[in-house]
Formats: structure tokens, sequence, C-alpha cells
């Protein structure tokens, strides 16, 4: 497929999946990196406050600080994917945004941004990448995150993201791993872009209530649950939310309750489920967490939306926020990581 100027470019086309739905399968993804967390030598500079041990949203170190300095973090983290819409202009946005919410899933303050490009320089035309670029460059900026730069190679499959560093208070941290008993938990935006830009991709039907979710950034809701007191959260992205609450709860050695009938969600979402717009990334994400999950009564349609692969999504908090419905609570560790009611 080559773009011509007849030929209306529809970037979706020109990928075998899009945004966090072309993930690497989360259990593929964890036996891959199984024994590596144990196996890395330590190179005794900075102290690794976060690694690959819980699987969390980002690395987080300890920098050296001078004698009576207040004590940071550096927060590292990348992330990039296939054209999840067809604008090029608004799929910068949407990578831009998903790569900075992992600094503030973690409690940080992006501060450098560097690009991640891959263009079939044969099939697109440079004019496409500059907007998707543009894209970036205006989300990393009301960011307030610099964009220093970047690599980019000929790729047959474009693909965008950006490598991100921030700076975080290493005694406030959100991490995955600090969850306990008792705390509720609150979802920041609302679920459904999985199948929203399935949908998209398959007739080219243009979803503005799903772009603008995903251009959103997570930051005042990063803020809010730093200002609240909270220490534990993830952000809700390719592993859908059943996946990344599974991960949450296995860290900190909880269950996780999700009352399904406060869980939010975009409209259409599951018009689109019943219309057959599923990625498979979605439906690997739901056969991945069964085993640890008790669904209940939980119906079909419902259970493939939790499970459905977002893109850009929200902070999943335990603790409550303002303007953000808690959909459930952590309790001791049972025999599931997830309950469904």
């Amino acid at each position: 497929m080559t773009a011509t100027p007849e030929t209306p470019v529809r970037l979706t086309q020109f990928a075998h999946g899009g945004g966090c739905a072309c993930k690497i399968p989360p259990g593929e993804l964890e036996d891959m990196l199984g024994g590596l967390a144990t196996a890395l030598p330590s190179p005794g500079n900075a102290p690794l406050l976060v690694g690959l041990a819980t699987g969390d949203d980002a690395a987080v170190v300890t920098l050296p600080a001078p004698e009576g300095a207040a004590a940071q973090a550096m927060v590292s983290t990348a992330d990039f994917f296939t054209p999840v819409v067809d604008d090029p202009y608004d799929w910068g946005r949407i990578a831009a945004a998903n790569a900075l919410s992992d600094v503030y899933a973690m409690g940080g303050r992006p501060l450098l941004a560097v690009n991640l490009l891959a263009w079939p320089r044969d099939l697109l035309p440079f004019d496409l990448a500059r907007e998707v670029l543009r894209g970036g460059l205006e989300i990393a900026a009301e960011a307030g995150c610099h964009v220093g730069g970047g690599h980019s190679v000929d790729d047959p499959e474009p693909k965008y993201g950006m490598a991100v560093t921030g700076l975080a208070d290493p005694a406030r941290l959100l991490r995955n791993d600090a969850g306990r008993p008792g705390l509720p938990l609150s979802l920041t935006k609302p679920l459904g872009l999985g199948v929203l830009n399935n949908r998209h991709k398959a007739t080219g039907e243009r979803f503005e209530q799903a772009v603008a979710t995903m251009v959103a950034l997570n930051r005042d809701a990063s803020e809010a649950a730093l200002a609240s007191g909270a220490s534990c959260a993830t952000d809700v992205t390719g592993f859908g939310l059943l996946g990344h609450l599974h991960k949450l709860a296995r860290a900190s050695g909880v269950t996780a309750v999700v009352d399904t009938a406060a869980v939010p969600w975009l409209d259409g979402a599951r018009q689109a489920v019943r219309d057959g717009y599923v990625s498979g990334g979605t439906r690997r994400n739901l056969e991945w967490v069964a085993p640890f999950t008790d669904f209940g009564d939980t119906d079909p349609d419902t259970r493939l939306l939790l499970a459905d692969a977002q893109t850009s999504g929200g902070l999943l908090v335990a603790g409550e926020i303002p303007g953000a419905p808690v959909i459930g609570e952590l309790l001791p560790r049972g025999p599931h990581s997830v309950v469904l009611r």
C-alpha cells in the first residue's frame, strides 16, 4: 500500500495493530522477562528504587544530593506504538500523552523527552511524519516538558512515541506495590478506548470523545493523588483495567474488588463490543487474567471491556481523588487477585 495525492492516507491501515493494543501480550512478556530482574548486575551508583521486579510503569533511581539539599529521584520510561488513529497530528498528541503518563503514574514531573520515530519512507510522505512530531511537541509543551531531539529509523510500519525523563520526590512516589487493604480504588478516565479505536481502524469513523480522552494529560490526576496522600497507583493502558489491576494487587499482596456498575465507560463503547470491534490484544488480556480473577456473574461484554486494551488511559489510584469515581477497594489477599461484583 502506497499513499498517493489521489488516495487519502489512513495511517491505521499501515499497521497490523493500533496503539497499546499492539503490545506483546502480558503473559508472553512476563515469560520473556522471567529471571532478568534478579540476574541484572548492580552498577553500584544511584540506588534503584523501582525496576523490573514489580512491573511498574517506569524505572526510578535516587539522585545524589548535596548535603542539606532535598532528595530527588529520576524517573525514566519509554513508550511508542503503531498508529491508533488516522490523523497524524492526533496520533502524535496521543502517543506523547501516553508516554508522559508513565512519569505521572509514578508521581513524577516530566522534564525531558526525546522522540522515537519509525517511518516507511518509501510509502508515506514526510509531511505526515512532521505532523506526528508536531502533535507530540504540542503535548510535551502543555506538560512543561522539553523535547531534545530523538531517533528515527526507516521501518515498514510507522511507529511513534517518546523516551521521557522526569523528577520525583523519592519519599512520595506512586508505586504499584504500595497498596494496602481498606483503600478505595479510583479511576480517572472512562474505559472503552480500545474498542472505539478498533472500530475507527475498521470503518474510518471518528470518535471525538476517544481522542479527547487520549490526549488529556494525567498530570492533574497525579498531583491530586499525591495531594491526597496516596502512595499506590498505576496507569491503565495496553493490558486493560483487569491486567493492570492484577499487577497492582499481585505486587501489593492484596485482592482488588471491582464494582462493575461504578466503572465509567465512553459513549459508544458497549455498542462497539456488541458489533464485534474487539482487538486480539483485548482478548489476550482477558485470557491472561482469567486464572487470577473471580468474574462472578459479570456478562461477557463487560468482561471484554474491563480487559479492553486502552491507549493513554487514566490513572488507577489506591485512594480517593476529586472528580474520579470510586470503582472498588483493596482487601486482604484472598484466592484471587481480582474479584468482580
